[in-house]
């Protein structure tokens, strides 16, 4: 396995220090439009399997090139989901196989933004689903923590716990603190708006997909590990999209943990307008404003240090068990940023994030995974992948509501 990395940024950078302590693949190219971050990342490893690159992740000729370049056989998207189609499409116009942790970007229904999904997450990459299967190739969407390890784990409980699953529903929250900051998000900004401000995405087994308003239905979720209790609201995610299409649930729903203050914060660059992604002229310059937005808050792969507290991510199912009795049970992973600092010099965030990738790519080299076209983590056998997630050192609990 050669595999190509596209984003050298908090987590890439984790993605390259967790395989470089596996031995499944014989070349790791890592890539960035920053060539000196692509540098930093790569020589961090202290591996000479990787190298660093520049690349234009907008075009998919630069993409399709670098992969012909080093005979890769697999890229790693690790960018903002701005740059998912060219990618995508650089990858699979070198004949390469493909991984992202987010989908092609939605655009709201432009009368009913609040009732009727328009372009819904990851429609562009499934409209080619047929292309990349008759062609052999795979394409793996949503292969982070949320999407990802989340999906893993909702086909784990319909395959081993339950017999008729009524509601699965991603819920993620965090007791993380940032010293230092008022203000500090632990993600990309930019990701972060895209999907709290628009429309969430509800799945249904009698209505199918459908939309509400930003953070809605609001529910308090205690969190474990120490992390208690968290409001959590609807907030448009992949895991929506994805996990009806190969899981049997009669609801699916992802609630995120924002907390008020944030909350208050995005509305407001929303008020203001400074969510937009459209360009606009100062002086004599075009900038959109998320960009500023992202520009004047610290980037998060650098709060390591300065962050205390864990991050959980997991998915609530209840149903009827495995004898028909009535059952609420909590899948979860959870990582302690003292822990994933100590261990590997990246914060828990983006570290709980870039893991699950790595993981699918050894199954994948090992064939312990395979398949062709566009498929979702929940499309694969979820018991080798949480196995392998343990023998990476980084367990997973699942607790009876």
């Amino acid at each position: 396995m050669r595999v190509l990395l596209v984003g050298a940024g908090g987590v890439g950078a984790a993605a390259a220090g967790i395989a470089a302590r596996r031995d499944f693949f014989d070349a790791f190219v890592v890539a960035d439009h920053d060539a000196a971050r692509a540098e930093k990342a790569a020589s961090g490893t202290g591996d000479p399997r990787f190298v660093a690159a520049r690349v234009d992740a907008s075009a998919p000729e630069a993409v399709a090139a670098l992969c012909r370049e080093h005979g890769i056989t697999h890229v790693l998207n690790a960018v903002d989901p701005r740059f998912v189609m060219s990618i995508f499409s650089g990858a699979y116009a070198a004949g390469a196989d493909y991984l992202d942790m987010a989908m092609s970007l939605s655009s709201p229904h432009p009368e009913r933004p609040y009732r009727d999904c328009g372009v819904k997450l990851g429609d562009e990459q499934f409209a080619v689903a047929d292309d990349w299967a008759a062609n052999g190739r795979l394409a793996l969407v949503g292969i982070g923590v949320e999407p990802g390890l989340s999906d893993v784990f909702a086909r784990y409980a319909a395959d081993h716990l339950f017999s008729r699953v009524d509601e699965i529903g991603v819920r993620d929250g965090a007791n993380l603190v940032v010293d230092g900051y008022d203000f500090a998000p632990t993600f990309s900004i930019w990701t972060t708006i895209e999907e709290c401000l628009n429309p969430p995405v509800v799945w249904e087994a009698d209505r199918g997909w459908y939309t509400t308003e930003p953070f809605s239905e609001p529910e308090v979720f205690d969190f474990p590990a120490g992390i208690g209790p968290v409001e959590c609201v609807n907030v448009e995610h992949e895991e929506v999209l994805l996990i009806p299409r190969w899981v049997k649930a009669r609801r699916v729903t992802f609630k995120y943990g924002l907390g008020n203050e944030f909350i208050e914060v995005l509305k407001t660059l929303h008020k203001l307008g400074l969510d937009s992604t459209g360009p606009v002229k100062v002086g004599g310059v075009s900038v959109a404003p998320r960009d500023v937005v992202a520009a004047c808050l610290p980037d998060p792969a650098t709060l390591g240090e300065r962050m205390r507290g864990k991050t959980c991510a997991g998915t609530l199912v209840t149903g009827l068990d495995r004898s028909n009795q009535y059952k609420s049970i909590y899948l979860y992973h959870v990582v302690d940023n003292e822990w994933s600092m100590r261990e590997y010099g990246s914060q828990a965030v983006v570290w709980q994030t870039a893991v699950n990738p790595i993981v699918a790519l050894e199954l994948l080299a090992s064939g312990t995974w395979s398949g062709v076209g566009v498929l979702g983590p929940e499309a694969f056998d979820a018991v080798p992948f949480l196995d392998k997630l343990v023998e990476y050192g980084s367990p997973w609990g699942i607790r009876e509501q």
